[in-house]
């Protein structure tokens, strides 16, 4: 296949995962009540993002995962930029370990972006605590964590089943030749 193939292909899979991100960050908007001692929703983009980082992660680019999460931080009133970070960080720590999560089964991977989830969230918590900014309580945070990583085979699900975006084949290569 030529590379115009593929660089189309890279774009219009960043497009999807852009409007997704849209439709996200606007639901999370939106003012929707929660029922009173019901669980928080789960972070569907930050879950969609690590998936979708670990099968393909040519079709997310580190400044676009950034720039999403910042905007994401601006539209929820967050400190700006230190959820974008924490997640920046995150993704591109996966993003090194692609090719092992490659012959990992779903049960390991979803260990190790569990472990990952919390490592953000704990740096994220602790930088706000040591900067004395307003943050939720810790029960709702939790909660959301929890949750989150509850729902991240549902996601990988979505993102295999409808979406089309797997894990590369053992031996397959990019429009460069090089190994994915």
């Amino acid at each position: 296949m030529s590379s115009e193939f593929w660089r189309l292909r890279t774009l219009v899979y960043l497009g999807l995962w852009v409007l997704i991100a849209a439709v996200t960050i606007l639901a999370r908007i939106l003012p929707l009540s929660n029922p009173e001692g019901g669980w928080p929703a789960p972070d569907f983009l930050l879950a969609l993002t690590v998936a979708w980082v670990l099968r393909r992660p040519s079709h997310l680019p580190a400044l676009a995962i950034a720039l999403v999460f910042l905007v994401e931080d601006l539209f929820l009133m967050r400190p700006p930029g230190l959820w974008a970070l924490a997640v920046l960080a995150g993704t591109e720590f996966l993003r090194r370990r692609q090719s092992v999560v490659r012959e990992m089964n779903l049960l390991l991977e979803w260990a190790m972006v569990a472990g990952v989830m919390l490592a953000m969230s704990v740096a994220y918590r602790l930088v706000l605590v040591i900067v004395m900014a307003a943050r939720d309580p810790l029960d709702l945070s939790v909660g959301r964590l929890v949750v989150t990583i509850a729902v991240y085979p549902l996601v990988v699900w979505f993102l295999q089943g409808v979406l089309r975006v797997r894990k590369p084949a053992t031996g397959e290569v990019d429009e460069l030749g090089r190994k994915l």
